[in-house]
C-alpha cells in the first residue's frame, strides 16, 4: 500500500474511532459498548464498500490492523474522557469542548474516508463507472457513523444535519473530476477531494446549514 494511502487510512481509523466511543460515552455504554462503537465506525463504511465492490471477505477480515487500531483508540478515549469528567464534571467548558472534538473528529473521519473509497474502488476496479466511484466514496464515508447511529439508537446523523452525506458526495465529485477529467495525479485529487469535504462541513456548521425538510403538526398538515 502507498504511503500516503496509508497514513490517510491510519488517521480516518483514530479520527472515526473517538468519533465512535464518544458516542457511546454520551449513550452511556460499558467500556466494551464502547469499543465496538469504536470500531464499527471506524470500520463499517469500508467493510460495505468491499461488499459493493465484491471483494470478500471484506479487508477488515483479512487485515486486522484497523479494527486493533480502532479497538485500542476507543479504550483510550474512554479512558481519557473517564477521568477528564471526573474532574471537570460541571465545568461548561468541558462540554463545548466535547462536542467541538466530536464533529472535529467525525468531519476528519468522513473526509478521508470519502477519497479513500474511491482509490480502492480504482484499484479494484479500474474501469470503474464515475457514478461507481461516486457512490462508493459516500458509502464509504458515512458507512461508518450510519451504523454507529443505528446501534446507539440515534435518527441517523447523515439524514438530519450539517450537509453531512451532501458533503461527501460534493467531495467525491470533485475528487473523481480533479482524476478522470483534468488527470491530475490520484493523491493530489484526493487531497482537494478531502478538503472539499472539511469546507463544507466547517461552513454548515457555522453557517448552520441544512437541507430543507417539512414539518407536521400533529393532525398531519404542514
Amino acid at each position: 500500500m502507498d504511503v500516503f494511502i496509508w497514513i490517510l487510512d491510519v488517521v480516518g481509523t483514530i479520527a472515526f474511532s473517538i468519533s465512535g466511543a464518544m458516542v457511546g460515552i454520551r449513550k452511556k455504554m460499558d467500556l466494551f459498548g464502547v469499543c465496538v462503537l469504536g470500531v464499527v465506525t471506524a470500520t463499517g463504511g469500508g467493510m460495505t464498500r468491499d461488499i459493493v465492490l465484491g471483494i470478500n471477505p471484506p479487508r477488515m477480515f483479512t487485515n486486522s490492523t484497523d479494527v486493533l487500531i480502532a479497538a485500542v483508540t476507543a479504550i483510550l478515549t474512554f479512558i481519557v474522557i473517564h477521568y477528564a469528567n471526573k474532574k471537570k464534571q460541571t465545568h461548561v467548558g468541558f462540554r463545548e469542548m466535547y462536542s467541538l472534538v466530536l464533529f472535529v473528529m467525525d468531519t476528519l473521519g468522513l473526509a478521508i474516508f470519502t477519497v479513500i473509497g474511491i482509490e480502492v474502488a480504482l484499484a479494484t476496479r479500474p474501469d470503474a463507472g464515475n457514478f461507481l466511484l461516486v457512490f462508493v466514496g459516500t458509502i464509504t464515508g458515512v458507512g461508518g457513523g450510519l451504523l454507529r447511529d443505528m446501534m446507539s439508537e440515534s435518527i441517523p446523523y447523515i439524514f438530519q444535519k450539517h450537509i453531512y452525506a451532501t458533503a461527501c458526495i460534493v467531495g467525491a465529485v470533485i475528487c473523481v473530476i480533479f482524476y478522470r477529467k483534468l488527470n491530475i495525479s490520484l493523491n493530489i485529487s484526493m487531497i482537494v477531494g478531502a478538503i472539499a469535504v472539511l469546507v463544507i462541513r466547517a461552513l454548515a456548521a457555522q453557517l448552520r446549514w441544512n437541507l430543507p425538510t417539512v414539518h407536521l403538526d400533529e393532525e398531519g398538515k404542514s
